[in-house]
């Protein structure tokens, strides 16, 4: 019987529920704390809704909030194509090059961007870029083309580029999304999506935690598009995720390390965290320094030693972040709470509310 139960769980059409467009939120709550927040408490299977403003209620001092640091650059940029001057949206995923001023991106349409082209930018076509690569079937390799120093081609860039909002929350970006779509502490620049569950952070909640003496400490994992990447095959283990590149510095080790062997509690403030931090345990729960790159996908059966609580927004239908709340919570607690927000009406998504998991 057990056996058939991990069976069941390794399968992508275990991880649909009843979802509509509706359940997403296109906006986040006026103050970022106001976000309702779902307690899960994984000893009873008890509910409770709370406001996430909460969440310090459940810690004692002295126990840990482990954050991501890194910081969303505006990756969309809106061009054409030179001679049909055919419009053109590229996605920058990542610098290969500064000197030769490389970048991965991924390009739509991508049928009529072949290596070769010549791509142009801005209000007066400042900034063009040559196709030299095709890396994937949407993807490119850009060699962008631009007179002036390094510091000036990347204002330039930025300042084209839009917030790489997901299309699904909203189809228009606003000005507003620039610091709606940021953490308050974002800190390194690398990231092409926000670590959603630390978007409900506000200064005032720091200060709160602060005062009660919670301390944090901070990763960096640059989000990749990675992240809203399908699951296209039933069976989970044939699944592969998308590499992101993550860092954790001694300073970051260390203080974790220490909350562990005073026995506090560690809490794990989104998918993210938990990834780095599950990529970098090793025996005894104990975290390693760490500069690299992670792929691992976590989905149940999964033993988990880094994280004794976990903090994560409401996610969609075979999501591979729905999969590692579940393999944290438990599949059948996880998938019930997941009714229960959709009954009590919940806001999903990247600015929606957010579950607390201990």
């Amino acid at each position: 019987m057990l056996h058939a139960f991990f069976e069941r769980d390794m399968k992508l059409s275990q991880y649909g529920f009843d979802f509509s467009q509706d359940m997403i939120a296109q906006y986040p709550t006026t103050n970022r704390d106001d976000a309702r927040l779902m307690v899960l408490h994984r000893s009873t299977g008890e509910i409770e809704h709370r406001t996430f403003k909460d969440i310090i209620e459940y810690f004692d001092e002295k126990d840990m909030f482990v954050f991501n640091n890194t910081k969303v650059f505006p990756a969309r940029l809106q061009g054409c194509k030179e001679k049909t001057g055919a419009d053109i949206e590229i996605f920058l995923l990542r610098e290969l090059n500064r000197e030769l001023r490389l970048w991965d991106v991924l390009v739509d349409p991508a049928r009529k961007i072949r290596i070769g082209n010549k791509l142009y930018f801005g209000d007066d076509e400042l900034m063009g870029a040559e196709v030299i690569d095709n890396t994937t079937s949407r993807g490119r390799t850009l060699r962008f083309l631009f007179d002036g120093s390094y510091e000036e081609f990347k204002e330039a860039l930025y300042a084209m580029g839009e917030t790489p909002l997901p299309r699904w929350v909203r189809a228009k970006v606003e000005p507003e999304d620039e610091e709606w779509y940021q953490t308050i502490y974002a800190e390194h620049e690398g990231a092409v999506a926000a670590p959603t569950a630390g978007l409900h952070f506000s200064k005032h909640l720091m200060k709160r935690m602060e005062i009660k003496g919670i301390d944090k400490a901070f990763l960096t994992l640059h989000v990749g598009l990675g992240n809203f990447r399908t699951v296209d095959v039933e069976d989970l283990s044939k699944h592969k995720m998308d590499s992101e590149q993550f860092f954790i510095n001694e300073e970051t080790a260390g203080i974790i390390n220490a909350a562990k062997r005073d026995g506090r509690k560690v809490v794990a403030i989104g998918t993210t965290v938990m990834r780095a931090m599950e990529t970098a345990v090793s025996v005894g729960g104990m975290i390693k320094p760490m500069d690299g790159w992670t792929n691992k996908f976590i989905f149940h059966p999964y033993q988990f030693t880094a994280a004794d609580a976990f903090v994560s927004n409401f996610h969609l239908p075979y999501s591979t972040q729905l999969m590692m709340v579940a393999a944290f919570g438990g599949y059948d607690l996880v998938m019930n709470a997941y009714k229960v927000a959709k009954e009590e009406g919940y806001r999903f998504g990247t600015y929606g509310d957010a579950m607390l998991i201990l």
